[in-house]
């Protein structure tokens, strides 16, 4: 029995991943690193830290702060700019019912401002706690953003459920010792395999969350 719902937004929320990779792709090639978008799929979840630190340690090439200064700006800017993104269909009316009898907080990898302009004009009104990529020290799949959140909220771990879409998001929710469930929206579902459960597209995830008994509290 769960109090608490607490969601990833690129991918789960929202249909907004190509649109990060496409960035990201951009963003990697002016600093001769070329990659594709099932490269930062596979990645997904993690903070600009974590995708600069990890494309560049596959590239053989160690990324200083003044380089994830420079690409976290630039990615920031080209996704905002040419951003086409949607809510995943019914989404927003779902989460205006379990609203009614639960807490419902976001953890993203993605920056304060891409998160707060998707959930303002997507979602708005609707959490009470959202944690960015640039609210922790430590991203994906480090514990720290879900173990933030619950702090945030007030509740326990044995009454949260995280729903998930990403590897890296997953596991951070298996290290942070709570039950996950898993939408394979950009990667195969055997890479989300540390997910309690998995469903493959959004109308199974979507009656699932419906259809949760909210604990009495």
């Amino acid at each position: 029995m769960f109090n608490s719902l607490i969601f990833d937004a690129d991918g789960v929320l929202m249909d907004s991943m190509p649109c990060h990779a496409d960035a990201w792709v951009r963003t990697f090639s002016e600093v001769g690193i070329n990659i594709v978008r099932q490269d930062i799929y596979d990645i997904e979840g993690s903070n600009h830290v974590g995708v600069i630190n990890l494309i560049f340690e596959r590239d053989g090439r160690k990324a200083d702060p003044e380089m994830i200064e420079k690409l976290r700006v630039r990615k920031r800017e080209l996704f905002l700019k040419k951003r086409n993104i949607s809510p995943f269909e019914g989404m927003y009316d779902l989460l205006k019912e379990l609203k009614e009898q639960f807490h419902l907080a976001v953890v993203s990898g993605s920056d304060r401002p891409i998160v707060d302009s998707m959930l303002n004009e997507f979602y708005p009104d609707i959490f009470e706690v959202i944690i960015s990529g640039a609210d922790v020290t430590n991203g994906k799949p480090d514990p720290e953003p879900y173990l933030k959140a619950i702090e945030i909220l007030g509740v326990k771990k044995e009454n949260c459920l995280v729903i998930e879409n990403a590897p890296l998001g997953v596991a951070s929710a298996k290290n942070a010792d709570l039950c996950c469930v898993a939408v394979s929206t950009y990667v195969d579902s055997e890479k989300l395999s540390r997910a309690d459960r998995i469903f493959p597209e959004h109308a199974p995830l979507m009656s699932f969350l419906k259809g949760l008994e909210p604990l009495d509290e």
